[in-house]
């Protein structure tokens, strides 16, 4: 951010501003080129690094401090929700990014306006080392891409290997320590292929009694990467709602542009500040949602949450369906309005007499869709990922918006191929296209896939957890897990037979 708050303010970093009526201006040389690239590259690179880590830090301070207070407080549950509060804190920035500093480039320069932002982040970085000795940390516990590939590696070489009867599959409680302080990862009876890293075969231990970790995993580790793998369809049901609402920064421009936008005889509103609404639906859905909604809720569920992730996550897809549905309304709208004002062919430029604020439905809906689904997509990613790997889910959820934004603009290419021969429906003169056609097939796409999620819910296997009785069964492990789930009254003994310690555990199953 330094670096391109200098290339912006300093003249000898960027070309000099064209002359009045100059027929050409001046390119940027090489060098300044180069200077640029290489700040934007820096700034996707922290912020690929940091957005992850943030998020899972964040929400591990309120999990494991939670239990101390859980034991003050009688096993209450936090509260409030964190990423409610992550979500909401991420889009009053947006709104101020899309407000204040949006004015800032505009009347006053883009030295102050990209330096703004770089003086709150160093602000905000100063505040983050200041609070180092507040935080819960915990001690790394080693890569667990390494351990993913150790169980993969360890299976592959044993897959000819009969796997024996899941008691007799190797468990090492004190080297899963580190990685599993909330609880050990119970066996499941799905991916078996996996089991197979964790039988015992001759030459996979050390005669010290230490495994060879690329021939022998213990069954925690084996559960990791399958609770990956079981996450893997509903994650990849996410990428199609951002693709859903990729066109609220194209097509809804390009058609604000074409619609009045007058607020005042001397203001107009930008076309780009439309997205402010749904900032602001996100924002009031957002604090609605945690301190009303939830409270309802759970009078009639019974959950802390009031409904589970997934049934947040779901709600969210339904709601953005409707987004679409009022956007292809719209656009119908929109387009008879031109027809009857005889501006079917208007020149580029031509303001039609409709309102711009007939938008602010799709863009309201979509906000309030994305206050479901982000928060949920966002909490089942970080409660049923494994310990270890919580940083890992939220570049998963990170992943998925970039995985959306390019599949959206596969589709319109697609869909640009597809329609030349029957009259192109995203043409540059929108009167004349059938945009509408579009958003009917993305709600099309948008069913499908809700289908599909739901197919995907019904046949998600929880991840199990076991944790020796410390607190009265029904409190949980200071997990969403547990909060999600029911817990199984009678307890399950179960034999540790790596040590030949009996302990009594319960079981952790979430339905």
């Amino acid at each position: 951010m330094v670096c391109l708050t200098l290339s912006a303010a300093l003249p000898s970093l960027r070309p000099p501003p064209c002359a009045k009526h100059a027929a050409e201006c001046q390119r940027a040389s090489t060098y300044q080129i180069a200077i640029l690239y290489l700040s934007l590259l820096c700034t996707s690179i922290g912020a690929g690094g940091s957005r992850p880590c943030n998020m899972a830090f964040g929400a591990d301070q309120l999990e494991l401090g939670a239990r101390r207070r859980r034991s003050a407080n009688g096993g209450k549950a936090p509260m409030w929700s964190f990423f409610n509060l992550y979500f909401f804190g991420i889009e009053l920035a947006k709104l101020t990014a899309v407000t204040v500093v949006v004015y800032i480039q505009e009347n006053v320069g883009w030295g102050w306006g990209l330096g703004v932002p770089t003086i709150a982040m160093f602000v905000a970085v100063i505040g983050f080392v200041s609070g180092y000795s507040l935080y819960v940390k915990m001690p790394p516990g080693g890569s667990p891409l390494v351990r993913l590939a150790q169980v993969v590696a360890a299976a592959f070489k044993k897959r000819k290997t009969v796997l024996p009867d899941p008691d007799l599959l190797y468990e090492d409680k004190k080297l899963d320590a580190g990685i599993s302080t909330t609880g050990r990862l119970l066996h499941t009876n799905q991916l078996k292929f996996f089991d197979k890293a964790a039988i015992v075969t001759e030459g996979d231990v050390l005669p010290s009694g230490e495994p060879k970790l690329w021939r022998l995993s213990t069954v925690h580790r084996v559960e990791e990467i399958k609770s990956i793998v079981r996450m893997l369809p509903i994650w990849a049901a996410g990428i199609l709602m951002v693709t859903a609402s990729s066109h609220n920064s194209s097509f809804a421009i390009q058609q604000a542009r074409t619609m009045d936008r007058d607020i005042t005889r001397s203001f107009k509103i930008p076309p780009a500040s439309m997205l402010i609404f749904t900032n602001l639906a996100m924002l009031i859905t957002l604090a609605f949602y945690d301190r009303v909604l939830v409270r309802v809720l759970r009078r009639f569920t019974g959950r802390p949450n009031g409904i589970t992730h997934l049934q947040r996550a779901g709600v969210g897809m339904t709601i953005a369906m409707l987004a679409n549905v009022a956007a292809a309304a719209v656009e119908t709208r929109r387009k008879s309005v031109a027809a009857a004002s005889g501006m079917l062919d208007a020149p580029k430029g031509a303001t039609l007499p409709i309102s711009v604020f007939w938008l602010v439905p799709q863009y309201a809906i979509h906000g309030i869709a994305d206050a479901f689904m982000d928060v949920g997509r966002m909490e089942f990613l970080y409660d049923q990922a494994p310990e270890s790997m919580r940083s890992t889910a939220a570049a998963l959820y990170w992943l998925t918006i970039s995985a959306g934004s390019y599949l959206g603009t596969l589709l319109v290419t697609i869909v640009h191929e597809k329609t030349q021969a029957s009259g192109q429906w995203l043409q540059d003169n929108l009167n004349r296209g059938k945009l509408d056609n579009y958003y009917w097939l993305v709600v099309g796409l948008q069913g499908l896939n809700l289908v599909y999620y739901f197919v995907c819910v019904k046949y998600y296997t929880f991840k199990p957890l076991e944790t020796e009785v410390e607190h009265q069964p029904g409190h949980g492990n200071g997990t969403e897990s547990a909060k999600k789930g029911t817990l199984e009254r009678s307890d399950i003994w179960k034999c540790n037979r790596s040590r030949n310690v009996s302990t009594l555990l319960y079981k952790v199953t979430n339905f």
